[in-house]
């Protein structure tokens, strides 16, 4: 059965309201001290777009949410992981005390360098194809769309920059003396997180669902 391009106005209000979450969500990661639940609302805010790509029920919609979902998923559980080897040598998850770590972990800095600009959907990424997919759509489906997703891009460059500069930027903190070193598996491990987003672009029908 073909697609309806136009869904019934029962779905406008969700529609609705899956963009407008995706301002909400974005602008909580905003004032977030807690550097899990930053990733977390992140998350909440691409499935935003998901959601309402779904909903409109075009076949470009689909393809992108397949595509963003699979993605996403990937980045989100990288950004996870690399929360997590700050945890376990710093034991705290608040952005104010786990400054400067660049200066300790460079490595593990350009991988967080990686891992944010892949979460801005940042080319080649397969991340930047599928918010495009659907940032069309929904331009397609209703004009005005345009403002509230290209505000919601612009709010998810800005917290990615500020969870990078938070965590890697400054001044370490003087409570941390000795910090262990990164372990081979935790570069390998998101090694295998960043290295399909960006081998993805050149056959996207793997994930796009087409």
């Amino acid at each position: 059965s073909t697609l309806n391009p136009h869904p019934p106005n029962l779905m406008f209000p969700i529609i609705i309201l899956a963009l407008w979450g995706i301002l909400m969500t974005s602008s909580i990661c905003l004032r977030q001290t807690d550097l899990k639940a930053l990733i977390a609302y992140s998350s909440v805010s691409h499935m935003g777009l998901v959601a309402a790509a779904i909903i409109v029920q075009t076949p470009w919609g689909l393809t992108g949410a397949m595509t963003l979902m699979v993605a996403h998923g990937l980045t989100s559980s990288a950004l996870f992981a690399l929360a997590n080897t700050n945890y376990e040598r710093t034991h705290t998850r608040t952005l104010l005390l786990v400054r400067g770590l660049q200066l300790a972990f460079p490595l593990m800095s350009t991988w967080w360098l990686l891992t944010n600009l892949t979460n801005m959907a940042m080319p080649p990424t397969i991340n930047l194809l599928g918010e495009l997919f659907i940032i069309s759509t929904l331009f397609n489906w209703s004009t005005p769309t345009i403002i509230i997703t290209g505000m919601g891009t612009l709010i998810t460059a800005t917290y990615s920059l500020y969870m990078f500069l938070m965590t890697q930027r400054g001044s370490i903190s003087t409570q941390f003396q000795l910090l262990p070193p990164t372990h081979t598996r935790e570069h390998l491990n998101l090694t295998l997180h960043l290295l399909p987003l960006g081998l993805l672009i050149m056959k996207p029908a793997l994930v796009s669902g087409l």
